[in-house]
């Protein structure tokens, strides 16, 4: 028989516990894990088609290198000496600032980063393009300015809440949450529970909630003021809770006392009496916020998340258990930058900091195509598919043709591979140990480290192993003694002795360590990543340690670890043979802990809860100078006073060439951005189509099923109708993740053609994807 081995999905950041059956090394089947605690037996039909994403006939087997007659397989030596030449050749000429490193570990597979951006780091560059660079920095900033810090960002807590206000998020699609249609039908069905969802459009999940406000497009900032506004003048606003934990209300009060909120929701075409109410719900129950990319991908972006943020603090629901807090973690998801700091990187040509250490893909081009002499000349993309993941496909196209170098290392021979000079071929999801680092519980902290389930096959290397790869071969990784090589062959105790030995008078080596575990201890591991992780583990810093000691993993004491008999002989052996007990006998009790760690994750491959946050003082994760909510943020006071009833309305009258809005980027079952390449997984389905309300169709003379011409201002594309009533009159969808090309053949059609990567936020540079001005077209065929 057949067994059931434990993993999970990477078709989205949820993560989904999966059990699959392999037979002749193909997953055969696939079920929901009952055991994994998290997801706790819930998948989507995404899960439940991962053999589609594993195996396929365009996976990549062996390196590749462009030529004039096209591409040529070459050896990984070859491969990685020329990538290494050229790059250095680049980097040495033209300066850091030539080398962009784009990806990085996209929805499931997140030890990859840590050698992209090491090896990034290490060749002066900080310039990292990231998908999280695409929807969510604006929010980070502002959760950096009001909270202290970028990566410390809040998620729902809607496990201890009673109501969740939903704003452009349709969470029974595009879920953003564990186990998201099922969490929201019983807030929907549950008497003593409310569901409130704000969006323009009759989505699936505004279908099924209590509460619906059917917003106009692109007035999110105004109903979002105007909601404010309601609480504050009718003295709504939790007064104890702001005095005791939030600071600048008084600068911020002017902007929301005298507001005429009826006029605004005229603008908003909503009905005052039902914003009203959903104010009052607000300004007493205990609820939590969901917003989505109908917020992060809207016009005023940036500015929409701070209101709500606002909105959540004046009614006491930020760090509050059931509204919306900062949960623990293992390891953050970027870094945190200060724009005013001047040491904080910029684009060149395009002046955009970078956020939370990412750079926006939407003015990757413009860097590229400019004729700055620090211009990008030279990109490394992983696990990344920017020709059909982010804005402006024409531009992307223009710009990497341009650049001197582009490497793509991925699983399939993408559009991006295809237009790259060398391609490198990975492993999967299911071929790797590997994690996400995504943080949606609280106060537990969930981690599964994935391991293989699928024997590599051909010439597939770990994208760790792979960036490890064209370090050594740029000279990047100094020569590593043979006591090191030897002592990864006996315990890990004996390896970190022998590592401090060597990394102790070397300090530059503790920037590369990725690369360092990788060609030792990962070589005996038979996993880069797998090393990795270990690392992370024995360097997990006290915050961390004392996180997971409340989910019952207890750090010993230097004393208890000392005094066992087979530690002193491995500590008396290792004074002798490294001559660094100092350092080494301060790690042990860490060491040994990460040790019985490390084995405890291994022995659960349905992941596990490994850690507790503090959920009676989420308030001390507040890293802000006076230690209070600042509410007050000084770039956003010109913005804010822009978002009046009178310059929204002439803002948001339509242009008479594209009358219509396409939403750019519908999340629906059919779609897995561009990670399904098969299409069969779709078979039978009306996967990719433009989605438009009766009304309309009938103002156009065009019927469901027909083809269709869209036109914006990007580009024109054809596409087949879909009629539907849940589409709000004017507004017209199309999903995301199609266009791809599978055996050479396009299927559906790139929805990121269709939009300009100029056409952003101001701040974060997020592309506005949920309102892009077109027309749709009957298409009249020659008689």
């Amino acid at each position: 028989m057949i067994k059931w081995q434990k993993t999970s999905c990477v078709l989205c950041s949820q993560n989904c516990g999966l059990e699959v059956q392999v037979e002749d090394n193909q997953i055969i089947k696939v079920r929901p894990d009952k055991d994994n605690p998290r997801s706790i037996g819930y998948a989507c039909r995404k899960g439940m088609n991962i053999s589609h994403h594993q195996h396929h006939d365009d996976r990549l087997t062996h390196p590749l290198k462009r030529t004039p007659n096209g591409f040529v397989k070459i050896s990984w030596e070859e491969a990685t000496a020329e990538i290494a030449e050229k790059l250095l050749s680049i980097v040495n000429k033209y300066g850091p600032k030539s080398f962009a490193y784009v990806g990085g570990g996209g929805q499931g597979c997140h030890f990859e980063a840590a050698f992209g951006t090491t090896l990034m780091k290490a060749l002066g560059s900080r310039y990292h393009y990231n998908a999280l660079a695409q929807e969510l920095t604006g929010y980070f900033w502002g959760c950096g300015r009001m909270f202290g810090r970028q990566n410390r960002f809040l998620i729902a807590d809607e496990h201890h809440s009673d109501m969740i206000l939903g704003i452009g998020w349709n969470g029974m699609v595009s879920h953003q949450m564990p186990r998201a249609p099922i969490i929201l039908k019983e807030f929907a069905k549950n008497p003593e529970k409310v569901l409130a969802i704000i969006d323009p459009r009759k989505s699936e999940t505004a279908k099924i909630a209590n509460i619906h406000i059917p917003l106009k497009p692109g007035t999110d900032a105004l109903l979002a003021r105007a909601m404010i506004a309601i609480i504050i003048q009718e003295g709504w606003e939790a007064k104890s809770y702001i005095n005791s934990y939030a600071s600048g209300f008084e600068k911020i009060l002017p902007w929301f006392e005298k507001f005429d909120v009826k006029t605004a929701l005229e603008v908003c075409e909503v009905e005052y009496d039902a914003v009203y109410a959903l104010c009052k719900e607000l300004s007493k129950r205990k609820w939590c916020m969901h917003f989505d990319l109908g917020v992060y991908m809207n016009r005023h972006s940036s500015l929409t998340t701070y209101l709500y943020m606002l909105l959540l603090v004046i009614c006491g629901r930020a760090l509050i258990q059931g509204g919306n807090v900062i949960p623990g973690i293992i390891m953050p998801l970027g870094s945190n930058n200060d724009e005013r700091n001047p040491k904080t990187w910029r684009t060149v040509s395009t002046n955009i900091p970078a956020i939370m250490g990412y750079f926006p893909p939407n003015v990757l081009p413009e860097e590229i195509l400019s004729d700055h002499p620090e211009r990008i000349r030279s990109v490394i993309c992983s696990s990344s598919n920017p020709l059909r993941s982010y804005a402006d496909t024409t531009a992307y196209e223009a710009a990497f043709k341009k650049l001197d170098l582009l490497v793509t290392i991925e699983l399939s021979m993408t559009e991006t591979a295809e237009l790259s000079h060398y391609v490198l071929p990975s492993r999967s999801a299911y071929e790797s140990y590997d994690s996400a680092f995504f943080s949606w519980n609280f106060p537990e902290v969930y981690f599964q480290l994935r391991q293989p389930v699928v024997k590599p096959s051909d010439e597939k290397q770990e994208a760790g192993e792979i960036l490890t790869r064209i370090a050594d071969a740029a000279g990047i990784i100094p020569k590593i003694p043979d006591y090191l090589y030897k002592a990864a062959k006996k315990d890990r105790l004996e390896y970190t002795a022998a590592l401090f030995s060597f990394a102790i008078l070397r300090p530059k080596v503790f920037k590369i360590l990725p690369f360092i575990l990788a060609k030792t201890l990962g070589k005996e591991m038979g996993s880069a990543n797998l090393s990795v992780f270990w690392g992370l583990l024995v360097s997990a810093p006290p915050r961390v340690r004392k996180m997971m000691s409340k989910a019952g993993f207890i750090t010993p004491s230097i004393k208890e670890t000392i005094l066992s008999v087979k530690n002193i002989i491995k500590t008396l052996t290792n004074i002798i043979r490294y001559k660094n007990i100092a350092p080494i006998a301060l790690l042990i009790p860490q060491i040994n802990y990460a040790e019985s760690l490390f084995e405890t994750i291994l022995e659960h491959p349905e992941g596990l809860w490994l850690g507790k946050a503090d959920a009676q003082n989420n308030f001390k994760e507040i890293k802000t100078k006076d230690g209070k909510i600042n509410l007050y943020i000084p770039e956003m006071e010109e913005w804010i006073k822009e978002i009046t009833s009178e310059d929204e309305k002439k803002a948001l009258v339509p242009n008479p060439e594209f009358p219509m809005l396409l939403n750019a980027g519908r999340h629906k079952p059919e779609n897995a951005n561009t990670l399904m390449r098969n299409p069969e997984w779709n078979k039978g389905r009306r996967s990719c189509t433009l989605a438009m309300h009766p009304d309309d169709a009938g103002s156009l003379g065009v019927e469901d099923g027909e083809i269709v011409r869209i036109i914006t201002e990007a580009a024109t594309e054809e596409i087949e109708l879909e009629i539907s009533k849940e589409v709000r009159q004017g507004q017209v969808l199309i999903p995301h993740g199609f266009g791809l090309k599978y055996k050479g053949e396009p299927y559906g059609v790139n929805v990121n053609r269709l939009t300009k990567n100029t056409h952003r936020d101001k701040l974060a540079g997020t592309p506005l994807h949920r309102y892009v001005p077109c027309r749709v077209e009957k298409i009249h065929k020659a008689s």
